[in-house]
């Protein structure tokens, strides 16, 4: 059953360490942050949190802190492995999430009827909403628009998908044929716009992280159709879009919110600090942005 409605601006939260540890208390300030800024729901234990170098004990600990501070905005937990047993198991150890975003399985190289039956399988295991997760630079694997809409149609609580595949043509594919309730979210901050425009629900942001105010407001001015103002924010913003992936996520976020001062700029590996370069592109950005 669906349970909870997803729309807006989603951040993809980003997980603080301190050396070698998680830190818990910039987490939790980055969480209340987030939510005095207006975003609508939040993402842990995503790509953009280097969930895969995390211990079940830290994810536990994750979800548990974003929940208490989370002030009742929906929080939908990353889930998904590259095997149908991990995922199951992800989903047990972060069972009080609101929701769960599943990646479509990496490395392994899934036809679509292999990626249709592993979400198919996935959503049988919980009454809880289910988000597929289609980016293919990252997992070596992209779910067909015709394998989206047939999940879709399928599974009643699978609701909605994460694209990030950066194909418009089979985004609109999906928005054309989608059966009412199945939100579509947009990947990647800087197709937002595009999106939205051709009536997708929102985003699930890596920039929010770091200006969480001003893609609150963006993607609200995108669901308002007020498009003259949010072509306005999307040009202001785009420099900050581009800036984040100038090496890949969550490197640079990293160092933006270090600049800011939210958190350490520490990483796992095998990610590692922004080079100097980057460090000078992030400094430049947030200079023009505040």
């Amino acid at each position: 059953m669906k349970t909870i409605q997803l729309k807006g601006c989603g951040t993809a939260l980003l997980t603080p360490f301190k050396g070698e540890e998680v830190d818990y208390g910039a987490l939790a300030a980055t969480v209340d942050w987030q939510v005095e800024a207006g975003v609508d729901f939040l993402v842990p234990l995503g790509t953009t949190g280097e969930t895969p170098t995390l211990s079940e004990s830290e994810k536990l600990q994750v979800l548990k802190l974003t929940l208490q501070h989370a002030a009742g905005k929906p929080v939908m937990a990353g889930v998904g492995s590259n095997s149908l047993p991990g995922t199951l198991a992800n989903m047990r150890l972060l069972q009080d999430a609101d929701a769960f975003l599943v990646v479509v399985p990496f490395y392994n190289k899934p036809p679509q009827r292999g990626i249709y039956e592993y979400f198919k399988a996935v959503a049988a295991a919980t009454p809880k909403p289910v988000v597929i997760y289609n980016v293919p630079g990252r997992t070596g694997s992209n779910i067909e628009a015709e394998t989206t809409l047939a999940l879709a149609r399928d599974v009643p609580n699978i609701i909605g998908i994460k694209e990030a595949s950066g194909n418009m043509e089979q985004v609109k594919a999906i928005l054309k044929g989608r059966p009412e309730g199945f939100a579509v979210f947009s990947g990647n901050d800087e197709d937002t716009l595009e999106i939205m425009k051709e009536g997708g629900d929102g985003v699930i942001s890596v920039a929010s992280n770091v200006f969480p105010s001003a893609m609150a407001d963006f993607v609200r001015a995108c669901a308002d159709g007020k498009w003259e103002d949010a072509l306005a924010m999307n040009k202001h913003l785009t420099p900050l879009f581009k800036a984040l992936f100038v090496e890949p996520n969550p490197i640079p976020a990293k160092a933006a919110m270090a600049q800011m001062g939210l958190m350490e700029n520490s990483l796992r590996l095998p990610l590692v600090t922004a080079s100097a370069e980057t460090e000078d592109i992030i400094r430049l950005t947030l200079s023009k942005l505040f």
